[in-house]
């Protein structure tokens, strides 16, 4: 196991309102190396307040596996293709992972650097 610091891998999430958005983004992030991976899962069903009103619509999860030294890119890139005002964009660090893994995701990410 590697412990954080080692690697400052991510997972950062973000939501889509469509299958195709969600796949658009995951394209995105992945053609331009700011993910080693993005995993897409849905739908969901998400509930919400949005302009002082209790929402609920049906989304697509995306999890992105980055590292901490390109988040500031990972975001802009997914607030420019989002069609949402506010997208999600929120940042996990992980504590521990498999050496291999966490090799492999630095690898994937540093190969556009």
């Amino acid at each position: 196991m590697v412990e954080s610091g080692w690697m400052d891998v991510l997972q950062v999430t973000t939501t889509a309102g469509s299958r195709g958005e969600a796949q658009d983004l995951a394209g995105a992030l992945l053609e331009r190396r700011l993910a080693a991976c993005v995993q897409i899962v849905g739908p969901i069903e998400s509930r919400y307040w949005w302009e002082d009103r209790l929402e609920t619509s049906t989304e697509w999860l995306c999890v992105v596996k980055t590292t901490a030294e390109r988040y500031d890119e990972v975001e802009a890139a997914i607030r420019a293709a989002h069609s949402y005002d506010v997208p999600e964009v929120l940042a996990v660090p992980v504590a521990r992972g498999s050496e291999a893994y966490i090799r492999w995701v630095g690898d994937e990410v540093a190969g556009s650097t």
